[in-house]
């Protein structure tokens, strides 16, 4: 009896473990316990992986094997008791406008076997081939559906309006063109708590707001960035649960709606971007609930601060971008439980008034881009809570205040583009918690040594750039820090290199450009380029040769205005901006564009100008299809222009200035329609301007093809160029008469500014816009480089050319042309009547032609005329009065038939030159009529001496034509005194 007892229990015992590991097996799926997934699910999800895109494998574990569990799959969660797949989690990551490990491909209807699931989440992947399943609609257990960010395009299928038991709804995107018709499959979805559609197009959705209004469980509702261009009348406010409102980016351009701020319970709003304007409306209720409010990029006003806001416990408020003026709202004073202030990016001309300092739980303070002035108190210590603070972009002056180191939580600390004088002091060192630190842009001047970094452990960012600043350390100093990105130009550091960077491992940013370093780039630095993406070490007195850049993820190269020798190095086919522009490479340029033909290269930019590179331009242009800006001038390259060039497709500047070029330019040049600026000056190109030019490049804005060999008319053609604001054609053997059409060139006529091509690159998380455009001009009678204020400059020059005919009237249509230059020529008839309506006029030069009649009285308007030259021309009569043309030198009169200041020759009552008189020499009554065949035979023996020695030595030389001009016409004017005379 006892033994059968003890089979009993042990069997019950048996029993109750084997039902607790079953139990146990169940939730967590113990291989060789039974499948806990159905089937039939495991199936479905099988059949849906078969047309997912996987790259990554993220599916491996989805295996078709028996026995396999697919409630232990990833992404895959199931019911612990039923086994029924509730949720399934494939989202991916995304950054920087990269999908990482992201899926793609098709959403196979299989899903509708998973009858029991109710969180769907396919965030960020790419399924930019394909649109939102419509039998989405038909999942009716679905309570969580996110899409958000997975490039789907196309139109939202209104069945997804059948999801009645959904409370999150995400269908936001980035980079697709999703859109609906209208909304109204919104209003079945009554359940729902979080809507976002940010960045979908609402544009036809003209029921967005009556729609949304009818949702009573709302709690959080995203419309930002959806091309909504009004915002309905709204009668009865219905969002009585929400709690979160963001409407930004989207064009309203209205006063805000008062309804926005008659919702009870709202907590964060969003209304940046969205062009409203006017005063903020007062709340006809009594809100209190409200945290967070944003209302940066518009144009309200605050005058008055609305009452309402002072029962608010705010804790961030942003007002940046306004257009606001004056000083700081004295009412923010009011505000004490402020965290977060954005007041950057506005008009504020004030000093920093003191109630600011007594913000004390203040953590993000923001005043950059303002007109601030003044010196910083020593208040500024009370803001111990402090952790951002921008001052950045204002007039601050003075030396920064000891104080600042009581903010011991500093994070961030941004003072640039100010005018702080002084020291940089030691108290930045006791800031144990910074990561960001930017000082540049400032006044600041003397000797900083190696303790106020002692404490800086946790610094990654460092931007102290131009600065009057010199660094002085240890030699085996070593920095506490390891930094991400480090700019010190304009520092001390050299003449030796600073060996301490040997150790800044993470670095990803490095620019030392002007730091007065005197040395060969050493083999360690090129290890540190394996993690940079930037680096700058130009305008330094760095030198040797350069044989390979060793920079694997690098993107910017900057090594100009240095000394290197020897020949062009190997660059990396990642590689994104180069510039060895200022130095003295040498040797050909062949193995350095065609040494990798099977391998494309990635520059967008491309600086090699002003170095002693020779050969032929290469003829392998197909790998280099990327590049956007190409500089190879001031070197001594020879050849043609090799008809791969036409490859360049997203070519916008090509600078192939004074070189030793020659023959015709290649037709394929045309494909290159994106070029907007073309100079091909001071080389030996032959043929005519060609017609395409003006057909195909558009986009051009700088012509130049000064100092070449082309002939032939100007081809009306031109006239097409509506962008051009630069032509410059002189120098050549053009002939023909100037284009009459010559007034459609609107950009010239256009007084408004223009837009000129800019790259862009990222770095730090901010993107930076930089114009990379230069050229060189001659105007007010000497060589000038523009660059900076190239987008100004409206300029044509045709001289010293063999032009002839009239100055078509249609020229002066140019009202917003600042340089004209049409001297040395054959133009003959008047000087255009009109000529007064080009009043941006600076420099105008008509001299050595054939120009006759009286100076036009309209030529007193050209009030911004500081160069004129009108010598050398057969004109007559007064020179009109004006103070500026009164103010100009004689010689922009010479060798005419004028009269009036500023000449000394003075005009009779009705405007003629009084005749000369005839002076004797007071002995024997000799004069110089009776000397007339002396200054005859002097002027023929110089003019046949002159021409028979030396005229075969200037047949071929470029400024033969303007020195022969100017002889000939020295010489008819002898003869023409004679000539008066006799």
């Amino acid at each position: 009896m006892e033994r059968s007892m003890r089979v009993v229990l042990l069997l019950i015992r048996v029993l109750a473990i084997a039902t607790i590991t079953f139990g146990i097996g169940l939730c967590n799926g113990i291989p060789g316990w039974p499948p806990l997934c159905k089937e039939s699910e495991r199936q479905a999800l099988m059949m849906f992986k078969q047309d997912l895109e996987d790259p990554a494998n993220r599916l491996s574990s989805w295996v078709a094997e028996e026995g396999s569990d697919c409630c232990s799959w990833t992404g895959v969660v199931c019911d612990h008791i039923t086994g029924h797949i509730h949720e399934l989690h494939l989202n991916s990551s995304y950054s920087d406008g990269v999908f990482y490990a992201s899926f793609g491909g098709k959403i196979n209807p299989s899903l509708l076997s998973l009858k029991h699931l109710n969180f769907l989440d396919l965030s960020n992947n790419d399924f930019s081939t394909t649109r939102i399943p419509s039998f989405f609609g038909s999942m009716t257990s679905l309570t969580h559906l996110n899409l958000g960010n997975s490039a789907f395009g196309g139109v939202i299928p209104h069945k997804l309006g059948n999801l009645s038991s959904l409370r999150y709804l995400n269908l936001s995107t980035f980079h697709s063109n999703l859109k609906v018709e209208n909304l109204q499959w919104i209003s079945g979805l009554s359940l729902l708590k979080h809507l976002d559609l940010g960045y979908v197009n609402l544009s036809k959705a003209s029921d967005w707001l009556q729609v949304t209004n009818t949702l009573p469980s709302l709690v959080e509702l995203i419309m930002s960035d959806c091309e909504l261009d009004q915002i309905p009348p709204l009668p009865t406010t219905n969002f009585t649960s929400l709690v979160v409102l963001d409407l930004s980016g989207n064009s309203f351009n209205s006063l805000m709606p008062r309804w926005v701020f008659s919702i009870k319970n709202l907590v964060s709003l969003h209304l940046s971007f969205c062009g409203f304007h006017g005063p903020i409306p007062g709340s006809s209720q009594n809100i209190t609930s409200l945290r967070e409010i944003d209302l940066s990029h518009n144009s309200i006003s605050l005058d008055p601060m609305p009452k309402w806001w002072f029962n608010q416990k705010f804790l961030e408020l942003s007002l940046e971008a306004n257009q606001l003026t004056g000083q700081l709202p004295s009412s923010i004073q009011n505000m004490t439980s402020l965290t977060s202030l954005n007041l950057g990016g506005n008009e504020f001309n004030s000093t920093i008034p003191e109630w600011l300092y007594s913000l004390n739980n203040l953590e993000s303070l923001i005043l950059y881009g303002n007109a601030l002035r003044g010196e910083i108190s020593s208040s500024i210590g009370n803001l111990k809570s402090l952790r951002h603070f921008d001052l950045s972009g204002n007039s601050i002056s003075g030396p920064i205040p000891m104080s600042l180191g009581n903010l011991s939580s500093l994070v961030e600390l941004d003072i640039s583009g100010n005018q702080f004088n002084g020291t940089l002091i030691e108290v930045i060192g006791e800031l144990k918690m910074l990561t960001d630190l930017d000082i540049s842009y400032n006044s600041l001047e003397g000797v900083v040594s190696e303790v106020i970094f002692s404490n800086l452990k946790k610094l990654k960012r460092f931007s102290a750039q131009d600065n009057s600043l010199t660094l002085k350390t240890s030699r085996g100093w070593l920095p506490p820090f390891q930094l991400e990105s480090l700019q010190l130009d304009s520092w001390r550091l050299g003449p030796e290199w600073p060996m301490w960077l040997q150790k800044q491992t993470q670095l990803k940013k490095l620019s030392l450009s002007g730091t007065r370093i005197s040395s060969t780039i050493p083999t360690w630095f090129w290890n540190l380029t394996f993690q940079l993406d930037y680096l700058n070490l130009s305008h330094n007195q760095l030198y040797g040769e350069i044989q390979n850049i060793v920079a694997a993820p690098v993107s910017v190269v900057d090594l100009g205005s240095n000394q290197f020798t020897g020949a062009l190095p190997i660059v990396p086919t990642s590689l994104d901006r180069l510039d060895l522009s200022n130095s003295s490479f040498s040797g050909s340029v062949f193995h350095f564009f065609c040494g990798r033909r099977d391998e494309p290269y990635q520059l967008s930019i491309l600086h090699l100008e002003n170095n002693h590179l020779t050969g032929k331009v290469p003829d392998c242009w197909m790998n280099w299809t990327s590049l956007g800006f190409l500089h190879l001038e001031n070197n001594n390259l020879t050849g043609n222009v090799p008809m791969s060039m036409g490859y360049l497709l997203n070519l916008q500047s090509l600078h192939l200035r004074n070189n030793h070029l020659y023959g015709e330019l290649p037709h394929s040049l045309e494909n290159c329609t994106m070029l907007s600026v073309v100079d091909l000056s001071g080389n030996g190109f032959v043929g005519s301007i060609p017609i395409w030019m003006g057909k195909s490049l558009s986009e051009l804005q700088v012509l130049n093809l000064r100092s070449n060999e082309f002939e032939g008319d100007i081809p009306s053609e031109i006239c097409y160029l509506k962008s051009l604001q630069i032509l410059d054609l002189a120098r050549n053997k053009l002939s023909g008469t100037i284009p009459r059409c010559f007034h459609n060139l609107s950009a010239m006529a256009d007084l408004s500014e223009s837009v000129w091509p800019t790259m862009f690159s990222q770095s730090d998380g901010i993107m930076e816009f930089t114009n990379v455009e230069n050229a060189v001009l001659v105007t007010k009678g000497r060589e000038m480089e523009y660059n900076k204020i190239l987008e100004f400059v409206k300029f044509m020059d045709l001289s010293c050319n063999f032009m002839y005919g009239e100055i078509p009237e249609e020229l002066t249509d140019l009202l917003a042309l600042q340089s004209l230059n049409l001297s040395n020529n054959r133009f003959t008839g008047r000087i255009p009547s009109k000529i007064g309506n080009m009043a941006q006029l600076e420099s105008l030069d008509f001299s050595m032609n054939q120009l006759d009649g009286e100076i036009p009285q309209s030529m007193t308007n050209l009030t911004f005329l500081s160069h004129l030259n009108l010598s050398y021309n057969n004109l007559t009569g007064r020179i009109p009065k004006s103070t500026q043309l009164q103010l100009l030198d004689q010689s922009s009169f010479v060798g005419n038939e004028l009269c009036g200041a500023p000449l000394h020759k003075n005009c009779s009552p009705n405007g003629v030159i009084p005749p000369p008189t005839v002076e004797q020499d007071g002995g024997g009554g000799y004069s110089l009529l009776e000397d007339k065949w002396f200054y005859m035979s002097l002027g023929v023996g110089f003019f046949t001496g002159f021409w028979i020695v030396l005229g075969s030595l200037l047949v071929n030389m470029p400024w033969s034509i303007l020195l022969s001009q100017l002889l000939n016409r020295i010489v008819l004017k002898m003869y023409h005194v004679i000539v008066e005379y006799v």
